[in-house]
């Protein structure tokens, strides 16, 4: 297996971001920007998370529709009760082996993103900490939904149950090659919506 499709494999798999919005009573705080601007660190503001996607595709795909609520309000260490839910899509609408639904799933859980800073910034990618000993973390251009799908139903990793080969139809892609817009140098970097 080459580097490059080691690397696709691994970075098939990844870890964590919440939405939030600032109306709730779930505890979780932070500052806001007119305590931040004062130089006062402290602040009352109390956040609401309403979406929690740290792994691509392990919500949205392997999660059963049902549990989504509960899977956004959860935390990252709430391996015990979403990981099987992960591991019964690998076997059975996948159609993969047990273990190697518990080596992927390994891999999707914690459902937080790994970044370790003492690597150079230049092994930036998603899964890369996992894969090559790298920085990790995730960048705009991660294709990070192919990946996970070639993790979960292509035969790079494994032709035990594969359904398709990596980057193909129907389920080995989401067809998608690239962002429409070319992302921005300045922070958030993200591109311009399309209104």
């Amino acid at each position: 297996m080459s580097k490059s499709m080691q690397w696709a494999a691994v970075a098939a798999l990844a870890l964590v971001a919440a939405g939030c919005a600032d109306t709730n009573t779930s505890g979780v705080s932070g500052p806001d920007a007119g305590m931040l601007a004062a130089g006062n660190p402290a602040s009352d503001v109390v956040y609401d998370q309403v979406e929690f996607l740290g792994n691509p595709l392990v919500s949205e795909v392997t999660i059963v529709k049902a549990q989504h609520e509960a899977y956004n309000r959860t935390q990252p260490y709430n391996t015990a009760t979403f990981r099987p839910q992960t591991d019964q899509f690998i076997t059975g609408v996948a159609g993969r082996p047990a273990a190697y639904a518990q080596t992927v799933s390994g891999v999707l859980y914690p459902d937080m993103l790994v970044v370790d800073a003492s690597k150079p910034a230049s092994t930036a990618g998603w899964l890369s900490w996992a894969l090559a000993e790298g920085y990790g973390g995730r960048k705009l251009t991660d294709d990070v939904v192919d990946v996970g799908l070639i993790a979960i139903f292509s035969s790079l990793l494994s032709p035990a149950g594969a359904s398709c080969a990596p980057g193909a139809l129907p389920l080995c892609t989401d067809n998608v090659g690239a962002n429409d817009k070319p992302f921005s140098n300045a922070f958030p970097y993200l591109a311009s919506p399309t209104l």
